[in-house]
């Protein structure tokens, strides 16, 4: 199974000329490819698949996903590598 999670956006940096950063997952944060969202700042939420942020997503919209992944515990642990907190 293949997830988008959405994660909020901790810090932005260039990577080799690639946008890049830390993405925060409810306590979780991974290093994100941030390429396919240009306009992203510090503080977005965005939704993650395989290492990528897709698209921008509302604060709200963010945290209502998280709960619902959170009862779905061994996939969400399966795509993050670890369990959401």
């Amino acid at each position: 199974m293949c997830l988008g999670i959405p994660g909020k956006v901790t810090t932005t940096d260039r990577d080799d000329g690639l946008l890049m950063g830390t993405v925060d997952f409810g306590g979780v944060r991974k290093r994100v490819c941030l390429e396919y969202v240009p306009g992203v700042r510090t503080g977005d939420y965005v939704i993650v698949h395989v290492g990528f942020a897709i698209t921008l997503v509302d604060a709200v919209e963010a945290e209502r996903t998280l709960q619902v992944l959170r009862a779905m515990g061994d996939a969400v642990a399966a795509e993050l590598g670890e369990p959401l907190p």
